[in-house]
């Protein structure tokens, strides 16, 4: 009898009909020989067929990697969270995907986040799981896990990874960006040596754990409790602290309640969430990374997330937490001061507080009992830490689709400001000139960076924060006007303009800027102009060749092809869902499609 004989003489997979209402059963449940493969490949792990066929699958998607060091303590709060689910009935089951670390990966994380959402994506939709617990840590890892879940919409819940131990350099606590960058600008002035330099290296990164500051990472985990995809009180744990692993431990018992419960993450990230989302981001000074990321999980779910709904929000919603860079203490305060919340809790005239929560409960249940334990760190409605408006959408001549600035981070003299532009044509020429003692600059310029955006860089670095010229440093100098295509670190600051759009590289006005030219940045029209006439605008733009494509092959060309602009989260247009569209939870081609190959 030869293997298709065999096949062919064995009972095959049931009708889908006729399959059970948990997924992984589909895989692991039908007595034919796809079954036996199934669970044959389960029991040569040393799990009995009790553990594989009596319980809800809990996948467990970590982005552990030695390459990011912000995610390496991951691997113990793997081993909690499937405690958790032990403990409640599951079977865990981890898997790896790609790992995104700013640090290291060049030319940035923004590249590769698209690439990690499919990634999680695939993983979750080819496996026989019941739901999912996304762990992750650094900046590009929270939102990319999320986007590849939502794509899906298996049952998850996000468990982020902590804040580090801040460091310490000469009896101050560091943030970990923004006190380098405003130490590196000392030793650019000659404020400090070299080494005192190399002691602050030192100290600067004592432990696991992402920024310890208000950056990406702690923003994005502030983000998950507000879209209610994360149990309260998380995200601001430290790294290092033993609540950590316990809080682990009941998120991976709560995934189990999810796969039961079958609650999909389409049914809490509700367009009610995504508002609540965007009012934390302005209430914590956040990151103006979140802005993309949030509108292109809102894309994969087939949600309208305007960026001029971000303007809307800020306007009415004060800077509540007292965090560098918008403030003086670090993200491990908001934990001591009653974690996210105790920030819910005073946001609460202003938020959607029916919507609905991973817990099962409504947002007005879960922050009902929550208490503000240190009004130093996280302030009221009332006596806010900073008046509304800390995140602004500018529109005008230079930016018509829209750019984005951080103004509870930026000098109050420079957001009503004309000025000179000195243009620098990508980052190679940033390095090559700003310090040049000949650079025609004074503290009245406007420095302009393109072809960083999406396309340009290409993924869209963290180059926005352009850096004081050294002979201005040199001279007190401590903020300028910057415009770009770019995006900024969250735990950078200053005046400056991000996301200009349309890019450079696609003709937008920033590739018709020429040194000379005047800049002007409005806030309270919420405008950025180039002063140049718009036919002048429009004869440079036709003269002017754009530049080269990057890559040609691999992945690279793929992202070239697909890439979005930031007003659309700088998503592929593959992945985003329209309105009318549902998730498909399946593998491509049903699971009874697999017999019809033999």
């Amino acid at each position: 009898m030869n293997g298709r004989t065999l096949l062919t003489s064995l009972p095959m997979a049931v009708k889908r009909s006729e399959l059970p209402a948990r997924r992984s059963a589909r895989w692991l449940g039908p007595r034919d020989v796809f079954g036996f493969i199934h669970r044959a490949a389960l029991r040569s792990e040393g799990l009995s067929t009790k553990a594989i066929t009596d319980r809800p699958v809990i996948g467990v998607c970590s982005s552990w990697s030695e390459l990011v060091n912000c995610n390496l303590h991951l691997r113990g709060l793997t081993e909690a969270i499937k405690r958790g689910v032990w403990q409640a009935g599951g079977l865990p089951l981890e898997f790896p995907t790609i790992s995104l670390g700013e640090n290291l990966m060049k030319p940035t994380t923004m590249l590769y986040r698209n690439l990690m959402s499919m990634d999680v994506e695939e993983t979750i939709r080819s496996n026989p799981l019941d739901a999912v617990v996304l762990l992750g840590a650094c900046d590009k890892t929270v939102p990319a896990q999320l986007m590849g879940a939502v794509s899906v919409d298996v049952p998850a819940i996000v468990f982020t990874g902590g804040p580090m131990q801040p460091g310490c350099f000469r009896g101050k606590r560091l943030g970990t960006g923004t006190d380098l960058w405003r130490y590196t600008d000392d030793l650019r002035a000659g404020r400090m040596t070299p080494p005192e330099y190399a002691e602050l290296e030192a100290a600067a990164t004592p432990s696991t754990g992402h920024c310890s500051e208000m950056g990406t990472a702690s923003t994005m985990a502030c983000i998950t409790e507000a879209l209610g995809i994360a149990l309260p009180g998380t995200a601001a744990i430290p790294a290092v602290n033993a609540r950590r692993a316990a809080a682990a431990e009941e998120t991976g018992r709560r995934a189990v309640e999810l796969a039961e419960e079958g609650l999909r993450p389409s049914s809490i990230i509700t367009v009610e969430a995504l508002e609540n989302a965007i009012t934390v981001l302005a209430a914590i000074a956040g990151s103006t990374n979140a802005i993309l990321h949030l509108i292109a999980i809102a894309g994969r779910l087939g949600l309208e997330l305007p960026l001029q709904r971000f303007d809307d929000i800020a306007r009415k919603t004060p800077v509540l937490t007292n965090v560098q860079p918008a403030g003086e203490l670090l993200f491990e305060d908001i934990d001591r001061a009653g974690g996210v919340p105790a920030l819910l809790h005073e946001l609460g005239s202003l938020l959607h507080l029916d919507a609905p929560t991973v817990t099962g409960h409504t947002m007005r249940e879960t922050v009902a009992a929550a208490v503000n334990h240190d009004r130093d760190v996280i302030r009221t409605l009332a006596d806010p830490h900073k008046p509304a408006g800390g995140l602004a959408v500018l529109r005008g001549s230079l930016a018509p689709e829209g750019a984005v600035i951080k103004t509870s981070a930026a000098s109050p003299a420079l957001l009503n400001h004309r000025g000179r532009a000195i243009v620098f044509d990508d980052i190679e020429d940033v390095i090559a000139r700003i310090d040049d003692p000949l650079l025609p600059v004074d503290p009245s310029s406007v420095l302009v960076l393109r072809n960083a955006g999406p396309l340009g860089a290409p993924g869209m670095p963290e180059w926005g924060m352009l850096p004081i010229p050294q002979k201005l440093l040199a001279q007190g100098v401590t903020d300028m006007v910057r415009v770009s295509d770019a995006r900024m670190s969250g735990t950078g600051y200053g005046t400056v303009v991000l996301h200009a759009t349309p890019e450079s590289a696609v003709g937008g006005p920033l590739h018709a800027v020429c040194d000379g030219d005047e800049i002007e940045l409005d806030l309270e029209s919420r405008r950025i102009d180039l002063c140049v006439p718009a036919e002048e605008i429009q004869r440079r733009l036709a003269e002017k060749p754009l530049p080269e494509r990057r890559y040609q092959r691999g992945y690279g060309a793929i992202y070239l092809d697909h890439v979005l602009q930031a007003d659309a989260g700088v998503d592929f247009d593959i992945l985003r869902r329209r309105p009318d569209e549902k998730a498909e939870d399946e593998p491509y081609g049903l699971l009874e499609g697999w017999v019809t190959g033999w």
